[in-house]
């Protein structure tokens, strides 16, 4: 980690990022939770989020996963952005369907990780698992103030 980022509490961290994230706070989604390296989001999905074939469109889908990642990889309080994603789609969901999306750090070394996000709906059925890899900047998420 560079010297000009300090610790912070990674739910502040997650705070933080959530009150600019108009992407995640307009597909309704909420934090369940945010630790060291993980995170967890919620979404209903919507009418407008169905597709032809009256399944939740996978781009909402793969959405809400990287919105948790999102928020995993940025709980360290450095700056950190997505370099790829990989999704594999395992059942549908469909409207009124409520998704969850926990991501989880398998590997961090140096400025790149990796993270797991496994989605599943209010039932429990896995709908889609996803690998993230990541890429940090090197700066703090927090303004100085809010990291002391």
């Amino acid at each position: 980690m560079d010297a000009t980022v300090s610790p912070a509490d990674p739910a502040a961290v997650g705070a933080h990022m959530f009150a600019s994230d108009r992407a995640s706070r307009g597909l309704g989604m909420k934090i369940a939770s945010v630790g060291a390296g993980t995170a967890t989001l919620t979404m209903t999905v919507r009418d407008d989020m169905l597709n032809g074939h009256d399944i939740c469109h996978g781009g909402f889908i793969t959405t809400l996963a990287d919105s948790a990642f999102a928020f995993a990889c940025n709980s360290g309080n450095v700056v950190t952005v997505a370099s790829g994603l990989t999704v594999d789609f395992l059942a549908p969901a469909h409207g009124g369907d409520v998704l969850t999306a926990t991501a989880t750090e398998t590997s961090r070394a140096g400025r790149t990780g990796v993270y797991d996000m496994v989605v599943t709906n209010q039932h429990g059925t896995r709908v889609a698992l996803v690998r993230g890899r990541s890429h940090s900047l090197n700066r703090s998420v927090l303004p100085k103030e809010e990291s002391a």
